[in-house]
């Protein structure tokens, strides 16, 4: 009894430290490989119990050896370092979180038809159909943004949402002009009696909705005083669009020379006459102009101290150094980026860029519980628990880095530890059923 089943731990414990021999081997083998989780084994004694031995509360007078099995584990939550690449579609997780992918092989089936895979890391690229995919067959899932770079509202409990990310790439884009800032200085002296009276004229250049580059002026005439009265403090506004020809009419702007507000608006009335339709607003401090199938919206600044501020009237020099516009001319897609709360942004040639979709990263009670599949994947499971779709960077998740990998949780100084610590051990039970063999053959003997 005893010695048999000194004999079967002897056999356990070979296949455990086989078994343990195999993980550190598989580490080993892949300490090179990006998104590799560390595999291990976790030991667990095994008790025989035999019911005819007496026992007290110390245990019986006959031990049974029960011998030892072993659990393949993996540290899914152990990150890896950051290693940094030259593609921009590199991605990696600065924390906790995983990537959704699916499988190339399934692209054109209902998303709920489609495997669900995590990953941490991946060096995706487009495939000739545009899809974000990576050598090894998967392909990166998202939530699309619509025509203005918008993301809608997606569920976070569930994959549904979720789509193959998909980038045409001969698509060319433009982004109209919406919004100018008229960080302006007038001069004080343009205002005082006996002054010229000349106007100051800035022209701003827009882009229309098919990317075409057309001028806007704004010309501000002073109003000059009569000899021996205060200066005016007082200019008119006009807005026109040289394409047309067409102005949205005359402005009335002061300006206030006592604090809290001094050099900034004071009042903004108008507009008088013009053929486009304009209005200001005195909280916000924009004005909008509608030039009949675009809007733009222009920064003049708030009438109030503490609102927004753009225009000035100072004792200085005439300054339209600060005048600002966005838009871009039609460019030709160039290439894709991201950032860290997971926007995968399309750039094209004019330097516009545009939000396509959104990477949002999963997570889950138990990423240990995860169930671990090839090329560094995980899927679901009922221990690791249901998922949640974050926002990169919000919760508990880590950002989304873009020219980046993460590399190997494996050490090769710790797996080449362990190892000669399982080859010992290995050979200590080899040793034990060498010596229980010898036992054996000791009580054959007796029969001579």
């Amino acid at each position: 009894m005893g010695i048999s089943s000194s004999m079967n731990a002897g056999v356990s414990g070979l296949n455990a430290n086989a078994n343990k021999l195999a993980t550190i081997s598989d580490n080993i083998a892949n300490s090179q490989t990006y998104g590799y989780k560390r595999a291990d084994v976790d030991f667990a004694s095994m008790t025989v119990s035999d019911a005819k031995s007496p026992s007290t509360v110390g245990g019986g007078r006959w031990f049974t050896a029960g011998g030892v099995r072993t659990n393949a584990v993996w540290d899914v939550q152990e990150k890896g370092a950051l290693a940094q690449t030259n593609n921009s579609t590199d991605l990696a997780i600065t924390g906790r979180g995983f990537l959704p992918v699916s499988a190339v092989s399934a692209i054109g089936q209902p998303t709920a038809d489609m495997p669900f895979m995590l990953t941490t890391t991946g060096s995706f690229s487009t495939n000739a159909d545009g899809y974000l995919t990576t050598p090894s067959g998967l392909v990166l899932m998202g939530w699309p943004a619509d025509a203005n770079g918008v993301v809608g509202s997606y569920p976070r409990d569930t994959v549904s949402g979720l789509q193959p990310v998909r980038v045409n790439m001969s698509s060319v884009a433009v982004e109209p002009t919406s919004q100018v800032t008229l960080n302006v200085n007038l001069p004080t002296d343009d205002v005082e009696a006996g002054a010229t009276g000349d106007p100051r004229v800035v022209t701003v250049e827009y882009f229309d909705n098919i990317g075409g580059s057309n001028t806007l002026t704004a010309t501000f005439l002073p109003t000059v005083p009569a000899p021996g009265n205060p200066r005016s403090n007082e200019w008119t506004l006009t807005l026109t669009d040289q394409a047309t020809g067409q102005s949205a009419g005359d402005y009335t702007l002061t300006f206030s020379d006592v604090p809290p507000n001094a050099g900034g608006l004071a009042s903004v009335t108008g507009p008088v006459g013009g053929a486009l339709t304009s209005s200001y607003d005195p909280v916000t401090g924009d004005l909008m102009l509608d030039l009949g199938n675009q809007q733009i919206t222009f920064g003049l600044g708030s009438t109030s101290a503490t609102g927004p501020q753009h225009m000035s009237q100072l004792s200085s020099t005439f300054s339209s150094v600060g005048v600002s516009h966005n838009g871009n001319a039609a460019g030709i897609y160039t290439g894709l980026s991201i950032d860290e709360k997971g926007y995968l942004h399309a750039t094209y040639s004019s330097g516009f860029s545009k939000v396509i979709y959104q990477i949002p990263v999963a997570d889950m009670p138990n990423p240990n519980g995860l169930r671990v599949l090839d090329n560094q994947c995980f899927a679901l499971s009922q221990a690791s628990g249901s998922l949640f779709l974050w926002n990169a960077g919000e919760g508990p998740t880590g950002g989304i880095e873009g020219f980046a990998r993460e590399q190997s949780t494996t050490d090769i100084a710790n797996e080449l530890t362990q190892l000669i610590q399982t080859q010992r051990a290995y050979s200590s039970n080899a040793k034990i059923i060498q010596t229980v063999d010898e036992m054996l053959q000791e009580t054959t003997n007796l029969k001579r």
